[in-house]
């Protein structure tokens, strides 16, 4: 039998299950009527032979012609129940146990109710069955704290449904879901690419699949990701980064694997990924390693893993990529996303700042729900809360994906049980999608700056570092990588946030640009191409993050992210020599702008020389007011020619 990378989600069977010969199969029955009896021992017998569609009908017999006794009732819902119809057993314990005395003998029975009316969504049947469980007087309960937990669950379960968060998820039409299985929906940042696992069969192969919208929004037909990872193996549960051009998923059973299921890495260049590569011990353990997804720039990982030593059955572990390229020790984590029970499918919002994932270790509608959770300082992560009703239900919840502007919403469900599918592994899983509830949504909305990298002098596309950095903390939150073949790169930009963006390559100026997102009402995704300058004599390039107050020339601190860079910049390349120029607008006189651009690059000249930069590789000149990029006739205007430029001697 093949092993599947989602297993954990989609195979959880019911809990304290009876055999059929279970306590309602050997209980007395309270009648002394001999045709009853007689009734009763026969179906006793069929099914200590196991002959279970003959005792069956012989305890419909008995539920016909004496419908009070409820011991048949019982014990034809454990037939039932061991044969897989869960439904049919439900209604028989439901009938049996109303027929019936609270006390120790019938403890058992209270309980399996209560669990097959949790399956359900009967939190009134659950909830009165689980209080007579423990109220029953029995010596031994030994489920009584999960009887206890369950009726929390009820509680909440029936709060929640009664104060719905959002519309119902709607099941996404054609050409989606022609799969008997398909689940972990994923978007690119842009929303033109889906991502998902399809699984023809239940007995079948998972693989990877990719269907792309239309700029009118419009979902193209599926197609496999790519013959280099599609193979006969399981691939899945695959994640995407915020570009397109990182692919993490999960395999199992792979020769040289480290355990039964392993995450894998491909990077696509063009139009083409790469042969897909083992992400090594650092990441995979000797247990099951599944249910990746990636930051927006594809540098911090986050996973469900079996592993030992996590706080409970499964656990969300972290990863990132270091300064080298290699991804560090996954680690636990932790509190208080991990809990005791079943933490599994992260997702990572584009922004980094929401956590989502489902576990049935809290409080909530009874089975693997969906929490979400906000970063409040570097790795430490806020107390969960559930997403409510209808997001959550009875069932068990699998993955769910909000797209980056926190607009559209994914996620996977069962089907409702057909007739003959009898195990829950077998019913059809399909995608969904609905409008993003305000309640539910990303701490902070993301958006995107997508362009194209070239060489200034050629034209030609060229690979480049592209870095984003947040003004305020001076912290690097996105490093991605322009495509070698066509030069297009994609990065992630949240609202609030005031940035620095750099485009750099070997042997090019560094391009400096900034995005100021701090009160700003209009938050749409730009086009923005880059130039970059070949480093020889008389290229220039425009610093647009060194900060001053209105009239004043010492450096604002949210400037330092700009100084650094310009110091990394000329120990790079230690044998240029560049002029620091100073410019302004034309509002005040002339004689104070040229004195005002000669002090801020006089200003910028001082600190570098301060960071060990010589002073004979630099000189620094204000022009004021006579050299404008653009006419002084607009605010706009004005602000691009007050500037410090850089320019290669």
């Amino acid at each position: 039998m093949r092993r599947l990378l989602s297993a954990p989600l989609f195979v959880l069977l019911l809990a304290g299950g009876l055999s059929p010969m279970s306590a309602a199969a050997q209980a007395k029955l309270a009648t002394t009527n001999t045709k009853a009896r007689n009734l009763w021992e026969k179906a006793q017998s069929q099914a200590k032979d196991r002959d279970f569609d003959k005792a069956l009908e012989t305890l419909t017999q008995l539920n016909e012609k004496f419908p009070s006794l409820g011991e048949p009732y019982l014990m034809k819902g454990s037939l039932l129940k061991a044969m897989g119809e869960n439904s049919l057993a439900f209604e028989a314990y439901r009938n049996g146990v109303s027929k019936i005395a609270i006390d120790a003998s019938h403890a058992n029975e209270f309980y399996t109710l209560g669990e097959l009316a949790m399956t359900f969504g009967e939190y009134k049947t659950a909830a009165d069955s689980y209080r007579k469980y423990l109220k029953s007087g029995a010596r031994n309960l030994r489920n009584a704290p999960r009887a206890q937990r369950q009726l929390l669950n009820c509680e909440f379960a029936e709060k929640a449904m009664a104060a719905p968060t959002g519309p119902q998820p709607e099941r996404l039409g054609q050409p989606l879901n022609n799969f008997r299985f398909q689940y972990f929906p994923a978007l690119t940042a842009d929303s033109r690419f889906l991502l998902f696992t399809g699984r023809p069969m239940a007995d079948s192969g998972e693989d990877l699949f990719v269907s792309r919208f239309t700029k009118e929004g419009v979902i193209g037909e599926p197609t496999s990701i790519s013959p280099a990872i599609n193979t006969p193996y399981n691939e899945g549960a695959g994640t995407i980064s915020g570009d397109g051009k990182t692919l993490v998923f999960a395999s199992c059973d792979r020769p040289n694997s480290v355990g039964n299921c392993d995450l894998y890495i491909s990077r696509r260049t063009g139009n083409n990924w790469s042969k897909p590569q083992n992400l090594g011990r650092s990441v995979n353990s000797p247990e099951w390693d599944s249910q990746p997804s990636l930051s927006a720039d594809g540098r911090t990982l986050y996973f469900t893993s079996t592993r030992r030593g996590g706080k409970g059955q499964e656990d969300i572990y972290v990863t990132t990529l270091d300064a080298d390229g290699n991804w560090t020790p996954a680690r636990n984590l932790g509190e208080p996303v991990n809990t005791l029970g079943k933490d599994m499918a992260p997702f990572i919002h584009a922004s980094g700042t929401t956590l989502y994932y489902v576990t049935d270790g809290l409080v909530g509608m009874g089975g693997l729900d969906i929490y979400r959770c906000e970063l409040q300082a570097p790795s430490k992560w806020g107390m969960p809360t559930n997403l409510g009703y209808p997001l959550n239900t009875f069932e068990n919840e699998a993955s769910l994906f909000i797209s980056s502007d926190n607009r559209r919403g994914f996620c996977s469900r069962s089907r409702a049980a057909e007739p003959g599918v009898k195990q829950e592994r077998d019913r059809p899983v399909e995608l969904f999608g609905f409008e993003v509830p305000e309640v539910i949504r990303a701490r902070e909305t993301s958006t995107y700056t997508q362009g194209r990298v070239f060489d200034a002098v050629t034209k030609q596309p060229i690979q480049a570092d592209v870095q984003l950095y947040d003004l305020n903390t001076d912290e690097l939150v996105q490093y991605v990588g322009s495509d070698a073949e066509n030069g297009e790169y994609t990065v992630v930009l949240n609202e609030g946030r005031q940035y620095a963006m750099y485009a750099a390559a070997g042997k090019y100026l560094m391009k400096s640009l900034s995005f100021d997102y701090s009160d700003k009402r209009t938050f749409d995704p730009l086009t923005l191409d880059i130039y970059l300058e070949p480093v020889r004599a008389g290229r220039s390039i425009v610093l647009n993050n060194l900060f001053f107050d209105t009239n004043e020339y010492e450096l604002k601190p949210k400037s330092r992210t700009e100084l650094s860079r310009l110091v990394t910049f000329m120990k790079q390349y230690p044998d240029i020599q560049v002029e620091i120029s100073g410019h302004t607008d034309d509002v005040g006189s002339d004689d104070d702008n040229l004195s005002l651009s000669q002090n801020r690059a006089k200003s910028v000249y001082t600190y570098l020389v301060g960071q060990g930069v010589k002073a004979t590789r630099l000189r620094f000149k204000g022009y004021g007011e006579t050299k404008p990029l653009v006419p002084n006739d607009s605010d706009s205007h004005r602000q691009q020619n007050r500037r410090i430029e850089l320019r290669i001697l």
